[in-house]
């Protein structure tokens, strides 16, 4: 037993030195190691956590767009007419739910009921009805197309346009044409486009007379409106 069979045991803290890693550089390794893991596991957690909540929003988002086409839907079928061949009880309802909506003439509104109706005449005799009860109004209708077009700054041409579309007589709202000064609709209308100079270039005034013209106003009111000045 002089010479052990068995070597004695290791020095760990001289086979440190010995390979040049000391006990503070080993912890400090053991450290970064566990700190790189800790990084690394939370960088995992943090983009599954992105991922779950893409996944989430995404189907948030699906969802939401699936609730909004099933009410444009409900909504549209609630706003759609009933399946053609009304007549009766049914028609008249309709007749009803259309001028609730909208104010029709009763040339358009005899159109529209009759897309849907079995009989014409039937049409017929119920816009009577409701005409004569005031429920449908050609004078109304033509009273508020004109207030509408005066609005956006049409002239009386552009009116009585407006009006034939409508299937409406002019003769309904003559005095209310009369009525409008269209000089001084032609005027503030000119002030708004061009300013208040009053251009002597042949091509300025053409060009402002060609805009009035559009605009449905009648030659002398025109000419009368890109002539005023500011002090007139």
């Amino acid at each position: 037993m002089s010479q052990a069979k068995f070597p004695k045991m290791l020095d760990y803290e001289k086979l440190k030195q010995q390979f040049g890693e000391s006990s503070t550089e080993s912890n400090s390794r053991s450290k970064y190691v566990n700190h790189k893991s800790e990084h690394n596991i939370e960088n995992s957690l943090e983009e599954c956590t992105e991922i779950d909540i893409k996944q989430n929003t995404d189907q948030s988002f699906e969802n939401s767009c699936n609730i909004q086409d099933e009410n444009a839907f409900n909504a549209e079928q609630d706003l759609a007419p009933k399946p053609k061949g009304l007549t009766g009880t049914r028609l008249r309802s309709y007749a009803f739910a259309v001028l609730a909506r909208k104010e029709y003439s009763k040339a358009d509104l005899i159109e529209k009921l009759a897309t849907w109706a079995q009989d014409r005449d039937e049409v017929l005799t119920l816009v009577e009805e409701l005409s004569a009860n005031h429920y449908q109004s050609d004078q109304r209708v033509a009273e508020m197309t004109v207030r509408s077009q005066v609005r956006k700054g049409k002239g009386p041409n552009r009116i009585k346009l407006a009006l034939r579309a409508k299937h409406l007589d002019k003769e309904l709202v003559k005095e209310d044409i009369a009525e409008i000064d269209w000089y001084e609709q032609a005027y503030q209308l000119k002030v708004k486009k061009y300013g208040t100079d009053v251009s002597k270039d042949p091509k300025i005034k053409a060009k402002q007379i060609r805009f009035l013209q559009y605009r449905g106003f009648e030659m002398d009111a025109i000419m009368k409106a890109i002539s005023k000045k500011t002090d007139e």
